[in-house]
């Protein structure tokens, strides 16, 4: 089982683990059938764990991220405003508004060191670093010396 598993206040993991993914992510569309969800990938290196989100579009002021307990919860939230004004004999302004808004929660092992999470947000992708404990790190095989 992945370390890093994510969760959903709405249905039991085991539906999510035989699905794959959030079932909210099948109930969360802009009206046109594709998800406003984005793409998360989980990495797990020697020093802890790293967590990208593909958001494009977004600026990090649209991102929240909250732990609790040892739950990481993502969240974004984006207000779109188009208007467009037309020329011709009759004259009308159309204005269109867009929100749009995703929550992912993540339960953390409990082998991570949660005051050094860190995140970065650049070009579209959200980093987040989340480091182990130090005593949680795989360490290499050392030789044992047999005393005579």
């Amino acid at each position: 089982m992945n370390p890093l598993t994510r969760t959903n206040n709405h249905f039991p993991s085991l539906i999510e683990n035989f699905f794959g993914r959030d079932m909210n992510d099948l109930f969360n569309t802009n009206g046109s059938g594709v998800t406003n969800v984005p793409a998360v990938n989980v990495v797990e290196h020697h020093d802890g764990f790293r967590i990208e989100v593909a958001a494009p579009g977004l600026k990090k002021e649209d991102f929240k991220l909250n732990l609790n307990h040892n739950n990481l919860t993502i969240s974004g939230y984006r207000e779109n405003q188009k208007e467009e004004q037309e020329k011709s004999a009759e004259r009308y302004t159309r204005r269109e508004f867009s929100y749009s808004s995703f929550q992912r929660t993540f339960t953390l092992p409990t082998s991570i060191d949660a005051e050094h999470i860190q995140a970065t947000y650049t070009d579209g992708l959200l980093k987040i670093e989340v480091p182990k404990r130090e005593e949680a790190k795989v360490k290499p095989p050392r030789q044992i010396e047999i005393g005579g």
